[in-house]
């Protein structure tokens, strides 16, 4: 279904490019060159109406086009995208690991010294400052 609409605006922007290109302007373009004189011959003198209506009907037929493609080709809900955003999250190897906060660090505070000296036969440390 998909081609069948793509194939349909393909054919109706060309159908849309060929009535723009052979509007005759205010300056003259492509009608004057090419249907002019054969309108004149022809006696054909509303041509450039019917010109006029062809821009507009084939520029509603694509706008009609392009909306219903959009309303009624099915889309699937993994794109390409999406697939891959989904196997980044489920492979367990690449899940960024949750942030840890720190272990905190407990400071020993500092012995008086006038204490006596701790069990195990150990003598405290001298302190630098005196």
């Amino acid at each position: 279904m998909a081609m069948l609409f793509l194939v349909l605006i393909i054919i109706t922007c060309a159908v849309l490019a060929f009535f723009v290109l052979i509007q005759n302007p205010k300056g003259g373009g492509l009608a004057g060159s090419f249907g002019g004189y054969g309108n004149q011959m022809m006696g054909a003198k509303q041509s450039t109406d019917v010109v006029e209506k062809g821009t507009w009907v084939a520029a509603s037929v694509l706008l009609a086009l392009t909306l219903l493609s959009f309303i009624l080709i099915p889309h699937s809900g993994n794109n390409l995208n999406e697939k891959l955003r989904s196997q980044k999250v489920n492979t367990p190897g690449m899940q960024a690991p949750a942030p840890q906060a720190p272990a905190p660090v407990q400071q020993a505070a500092p012995a008086p010294a006038n204490q006596a000296a701790p069990a195990g036969g150990q003598t405290p440390p001298a302190n630098p400052n005196k």
